[in-house]
C-alpha cells in the first residue's frame, strides 16, 4: 500500500470515527459521572445524604457514622475533604437538617443531632421518637424521608427477615413529627431501599423483590394505605393503630394479580411502577425528585430512582388517573462505583448518590462509593414523558423529532407482562401478550407523537422499544429507547 493511500485511508477512517462518535453520544457527553475519593481508612457505606447550611455535605454510613465532606461541589472530586462529625450510631439510613439539627433515621430510633460548640463535632443527641421495636433481626432496616411540608418525617420499616414482623411496626410505614409524635401511617411494608418526596410533598418508597412483590416497584404511601405484604398485620390490633387506622384490611389472595387484588381489596394500593426485575435494576433504593429549575436538565419534577444490584439511576415519570399515580420507567445513568442507596438532589442542581455493596452484590465494583452527577448542559434525545390515552400513548421527546422515522410503525415494538401477587419469593413475568401499533401521528409541535395501540393490559407493565425514532436535526438515536409503562387506569378522554 502506498504512502499516500495509507495516509488517505487513515484520515477517512479518522473521520469515520468522529463521525460515529457525534452521531451516537454516550450518557456521559449530557451528564457527567464524577467520582470523590474516599480516603484510605474510612469505611463509607453511605446510608443518608444532606447539604448542611455552610455547604458542606453530611454523609452518614450503615457503620453509625456521619462525615463532613468540604469542596463536594466543585469540578473534580480530587479537593474533597472528610471530616468525622459524629459516630456511635446505629445504621444511618436517613438526614435530614431542620430548625439547627441534623435529623437522623438510626435503626431503632430517630435522633436529632447539634454541634453545640462549633468545633466541627456532634456532642448533642436527643432521641425524638423510638416508638417502634427492633429484635436484632439483620433485615429490620429504617429509612427515613426528608420533612413533609406538615413537618412530619416518613420512615419504612421493613420486616423481620422477608416473610415476618416479630416486633411493633415492623412492615410499616410511620410519621414522625419534630416534637416526637409518632403515627401509624400504612402497612403492607415489606424490604425498603429508600424513600422520598415528589414535588407536591408527596411520600414514594421503594420496595423490593421478594414475598408479594413479584419484582422492586415505586410506591406511593398515603395514610391508610396497604402496600401489599400482610406481614405486619398483628399491629393493626395496638390501640395507637386503631386510633390511627381503623380496622385491617383482608390478606390478598397469593397467586393473584395486582389489578385484581385493587378491586378486591379498598385500602390496598398497587405500586405506582413496576420496575422490570433484571432490565432495569434487581433492587431499587434511594429516590429523588428533580426540583432544580432546569439545572439539571430537562426532567422537571420527575422522580430519579437508584439501584442497588445494577449500581444505576433510573428515571420514573408519574401521571395520576382515577386517584391513582401511575406511570413509566426510563433508564437514566449507569457506571455508579458501587450498589447506591441514597439519593439526593442537592441546590446546585447536581445529583448525590452513596454506595454500598455489603450484602448484597453490585455491579459497581468498589466496597463503597459517592459519586455526583452534573448535567453538562446539553439535551439528550430522550422520551420525556409517556403518557397513558384512551386508545394508548402520546409520548413526549425533549428534542424535535424526525417526521418519517417518528411515524414509522417499525420504529416501535410493544409487548407486555406482568407479574404473579403470591406469598412466594418474587415472580417470574407472566401473562405475556403482544399489543398492535395501529398508528404513530406527530403533532404539529414536532415532538410529540400519539402512538394508538389495539391491546392495552391493565394491570400490565407495556415494554415500549422505539429504536427506529431519531432526531430531527442530528438524526440522533433515543440515548434510552426503552419505556416501560405500568397501566392500572384508563383515562375516560
Amino acid at each position: 500500500m502506498s504512502k499516500v493511500f495509507k495516509t488517505l485511508a487513515a484520515i477517512s477512517f479518522s473521520t469515520l470515527v468522529t463521525f460515529g462518535q457525534n452521531a451516537t453520544p454516550t450518557e456521559e457527553d449530557y451528564y457527567k459521572l464524577i467520582k470523590i475519593p474516599i480516603p484510605e481508612g474510612i469505611v463509607l457505606e453511605a446510608g443518608g445524604l444532606e447539604v448542611m447550611p455552610n455547604k458542606k455535605l453530611a454523609v452518614s454510613t450503615r457503620r453509625g457514622d456521619v462525615y463532613m465532606v468540604e469542596n463536594a461541589f466543585e469540578d473534580t472530586g480530587d479537593n474533597a475533604k472528610f471530616t468525622l462529625w459524629a459516630e456511635g450510631l446505629h445504621e444511618v439510613l436517613g438526614l435530614s437538617f431542620a430548625d439547627g439539627w441534623l435529623y437522623a433515621t438510626q435503626r431503632p430510633e430517630v435522633t436529632r443531632i447539634k454541634d453545640l460548640d462549633g468545633d466541627g463535632r456532634a456532642d448533642l443527641f436527643e432521641t425524638v421518637s423510638d416508638a417502634w421495636e427492633i429484635s436484632g433481626d439483620y433485615h429490620e432496616y429504617a429509612f427515613g424521608s426528608k420533612f413533609d411540608k406538615e413537618g412530619n418525617m416518613w420512615v419504612v420499616l421493613c420486616l423481620t427477615g422477608s416473610f415476618s414482623s416479630k416486633v411493633p411496626y415492623r412492615g410499616w410505614c410511620v410519621r414522625v413529627s419534630k416534637d416526637g409524635k409518632m403515627i401509624p401511617t400504612a402497612s403492607g411494608i415489606r424490604s425498603p431501599g429508600g424513600i422520598g418526596l415528589n414535588a407536591l410533598g408527596e411520600a414514594f418508597y421503594c420496595d423490593n423483590q421478594g414475598p408479594w412483590n413479584g419484582t422492586s416497584a415505586l410506591k406511593h404511601l398515603t395514610p391508610g394505605s396497604f402496600q401489599g405484604h400482610p406481614g405486619g398485620f398483628g399491629w393493626y390490633d395496638l390501640d395507637a393503630t386503631k386510633k390511627a387506622l381503623g380496622d385491617k384490611p383482608a390478606v390478598p389472595v397469593s397467586g393473584s394479580r395486582f389489578h385484581k387484588e385493587m378491586e378486591r381489596l379498598p385500602k390496598y394500593r398497587p405500586p405506582a411502577i413496576l420496575i422490570p426485575h433484571g432490565k432495569l435494576g434487581n433492587s431499587a433504593s434511594g429516590i429523588a425528585c428533580d426540583e432544580s429549575g432546569g439545572k439539571f436538565g430537562p426532567f422537571k419534577e420527575q422522580l430519579f430512582v437508584s439501584d442497588q444490584t445494577h449500581s444505576v439511576v433510573n428515571r420514573c415519570f408519574l401521571e395520576k388517573v382515577n386517584g391513582f399515580y401511575q406511570g413509566a420507567c426510563f433508564p437514566f445513568r449507569k457506571g455508579f462505583g458501587s450498589g447506591n442507596v441514597p439519593l439526593m438532589q442537592c441546590p446546585d442542581g447536581s445529583l448525590y448518590s452513596g454506595g454500598t455493596d455489603r450484602g448484597w452484590g453490585a455491579r459497581g465494583g468498589s466496597r463503597h462509593a459517592l459519586d455526583r452527577v452534573v448535567w453538562t448542559g446539553k439535551t439528550p434525545f430522550e422520551i420525556l414523558e409517556m403518557r397513558i390515552r384512551p386508545k394508548g400513548f402520546e409520548l413526549e421527546f425533549t428534542k424535535p423529532v424526525d417526521r418519517k422515522s417518528a411515524t414509522n410503525l417499525s420504529s416501535y415494538t410493544m409487548k407486555t407482562y406482568t407479574y404473579i401477587f403470591q406469598s412466594k419469593y418474587g415472580s417470574p413475568e407472566v401473562d405475556h401478550t403482544t399489543p398492535t401499533i395501529k398508528s404513530a401521528t406527530l403533532a404539529k409541535d414536532g415532538k410529540t407523537v400519539t402512538l394508538e395501540v389495539e391491546g392495552l393490559q391493565i394491570g400490565h407493565v407495556h415494554d415500549l422499544q422505539s429504536s427506529g425514532v431519531r432526531s430531527k436535526e442530528e438524526s440522533h438515536p433515543l440515548l434510552h429507547p426503552g419505556a416501560y409503562y405500568t397501566l392500572w387506569h384508563l383515562p375516560k378522554s
